[in-house]
């Protein structure tokens, strides 16, 4: 199994996860409470769903979606990272949005060559 398989599957599967509990999971939902983004909450977990799908049927079928896929959740996780550091959240706490936006824009560039 290749590396861009590997970090598609994980950022592909983290993001199902992550998508499906901005609907169902307490815990986010007073999250987005304490990011000042309760209306967001559907939206962001929308945009979740929408780029694991993104990374597999593109992988699968399309790099190109792969990529817009990648590209999109990491632009989504940096914007969640700056959230965290405008509330003050601490490194570890922020941490997992930074990993997340790394990663995708890894998968990214690794299918432009870029890496």
């Amino acid at each position: 199994m290749s590396l861009i398989t590997i970090l598609t599957l994980i950022s592909a599967i983290s993001f199902l996860f992550f998508g499906f509990a901005c609907f169902f999971n307490p815990v986010l939902k007073s999250e987005f409470v304490r990011y000042g983004f309760k209306s967001s909450r559907k939206l962001v977990g929308v945009l979740q769903l929408l780029g694991a799908l993104g990374l597999f049927l593109g992988y699968l079928f399309s790099p190109i979606l792969q990529a817009i896929a990648a590209l999109g959740l990491s632009i989504l996780m940096i914007l969640g990272f700056l959230v965290r550091l405008n509330i003050r959240d601490s490194v570890i706490q922020s941490a997992p949005s930074l990993i997340y936006a790394m990663l995708n824009a890894v998968i990214f560039m690794m299918l432009f060559d870029i890496i």
